[in-house]
């Protein structure tokens, strides 16, 4: 790092994303992205004019973006906010409602330790319990942001909305954020929970269920006086935040609900096979309603699966954190990927024995 770097982010442990890799062709499962193609609607709509159309700006405003969402969750347009991903809206809510501080689990999403860091808000990590599951009452009353994601990264495991409705429910002077990056894969969301508390702020992303990690597309829905906190931070920051053509696709493929419907269940049907394929090798593996499993080995540790896989040509993601380390998490791809990835797996098994 350079002298010139301010002296509290000298320390900052910066996010790290899942290996990109150029140097040869890999089976990808290491960044929980869709196989499956974003919809022929969304991708369509990319005409030569539109295209022509990026001299000019964005609209700030994504209205037709936001209509299309806002009619997807039976909100008011004025109860939604866009972003480049969903990460950007995070880091607005974390500038935005953390001056109390932020709490979240200590096996979740990294970007949440990033976010607090980056912008000095101070942060109580809460332990998930021995099954790696979020004990909703250790959130009660804690006059701060609270950050859950559900299901849950890294674990996939998904709290029942009953139980986040009494987090928020028992958190009348902090904002609840909830990030539903794969609720699509088996949660419920806690949209419609926006109607009735003013405290509570709904993620999503257009990344995962909708093929669309690369237009960066991300949004939330609150009571419209928590997207005004938000806009006044993202009118502070970017303006011109979502670019016109990942909008364009973004609102397309939130119409095309038919394409969406059955890209997530093709995932969550190869997921559910993957799963029962690996338990009869021996793993250990949660359960997960999100488009990637967490899984363990007593026969091989997730550092030396991890690097035996990405030899043989697979990436999967290693975490060195001590409560997660000697699992991998594998992300879901589609039938062909996965019958590869176990292909390879048992052959790794095998070298072992």
């Amino acid at each position: 790092m350079s002298r010139y770097l301010a002296a509290d982010l000298q320390k900052l442990a910066a996010y790290v994303p899942g290996e990109q890799p150029q140097d040869k062709r890999y089976i990808k499962l290491n960044t929980n992205e869709n196989p499956y193609y974003p919809s022929e609607r969304a991708v369509n709509a990319v005409t030569e004019t539109e295209v022509k159309n990026l001299r000019l700006y964005s609209d700030p405003d994504s209205k037709k973006l936001i209509a299309a969402i806002a009619e997807n969750f039976g909100l008011s347009e004025k109860n939604v906010v866009v972003g480049n991903g969903s990460d950007e809206i995070l880091a607005f809510s974390f500038r935005a409602f953390g001056q109390n501080g932020a709490c979240f689990p200590d096996v979740t999403y990294g970007f949440y330790k990033v976010f607090a860091d980056m912008f000095g808000v101070e942060k109580e990590i809460l332990p998930l319990t021995a099954e790696f599951k979020i004990n909703a009452s250790d959130y009660f009353h804690k006059d701060k942001l609270v950050v859950i994601a559900n299901p849950n990264a890294q674990t996939g495991i998904v709290l029942p909305l009953s139980q986040i409705e009494k987090i928020v429910e028992n958190n009348r002077n902090g904002v609840v954020l909830v990030d539903e990056a794969y609720v699509d894969f088996g949660g419920e969301s806690a949209a419609e929970l926006t109607k009735k508390h003013e405290n509570l702020v709904v993620v999503q992303t257009f990344s995962k269920s909708r093929s669309l990690a690369g237009a960066r597309v991300g949004f939330a829905v609150a009571s419209e006086a928590l997207i005004d906190d938000l806009n006044r931070v993202r009118n502070s920051f970017n303006p011109y935040n979502v670019n016109r053509l990942s909008a364009l696709v973004a609102c397309e493929a939130m119409k095309d609900k038919s394409y969406f419907q059955d890209s997530v269940k093709k995932v969550v049907a190869v997921r559910e096979f993957v799963k029962q394929e690996l338990e009869k090798r021996g793993f250990f593996v949660l359960g997960s309603c999100a488009n990637f499993l967490m899984a363990k080995s007593d026969k091989i540790g997730g550092e030396e699966l991890y690097l035996a896989l990405k030899e043989s040509g697979v990436l999967v993601r290693h975490f060195k954190d001590e409560r997660i380390k000697d699992f991998v998490r594998v992300s879901i791809g589609t039938k062909e990927d996965m019958e590869f990835f176990l292909q390879k797996t048992d052959e790794i098994l095998r070298r072992r024995s």
